[in-house]
């Protein structure tokens, strides 16, 4: 598993990442005024920040680099990224394990070294 996710870019990992939270819902706003660049360098790069908004919990997520841009979105949105999230690592361990069979099967007239 490690070395699937070596190979990946800090871009491609925010990339995909960011693909997780277009699908939970979260709406994204483009850091296209001084005011909004500001504010969004003022929010850790590619890490999560919850915020209290009218007694409600609001998740941000400021992407500098790639989309220049931060994530908002609420508890519902929330939990379906972590839902998208567990999915897609669920989905990356039956891929490892049928890669492994794979290469089981391969090796088989050889035998163990």
């Amino acid at each position: 598993m490690l070395g699937i996710t070596a190979c990946v870019s800090p871009q491609q990992q925010a990339a995909q990442k960011e693909d997780l939270l277009a699908a939970a819902g979260f709406q994204v706003r483009v850091a296209d005024t001084p005011q909004r660049l500001a504010a969004m360098k003022r929010l850790p790069p590619n890490k999560f920040v919850t915020r209290v908004v009218n007694g409600q919990p609001v998740y941000l997520y400021a992407d500098p680099l790639v989309c220049r841009c931060v994530y908002f979105g609420g508890q519902q949105n929330w939990a379906a990224y972590r839902q998208e999230v567990f999915a897609k690592q669920l989905a990356d361990e039956a891929q490892m394990t049928a890669m492994m069979n794979q290469e089981a099967w391969e090796m088989g007239p050889w035998g163990w070294p």
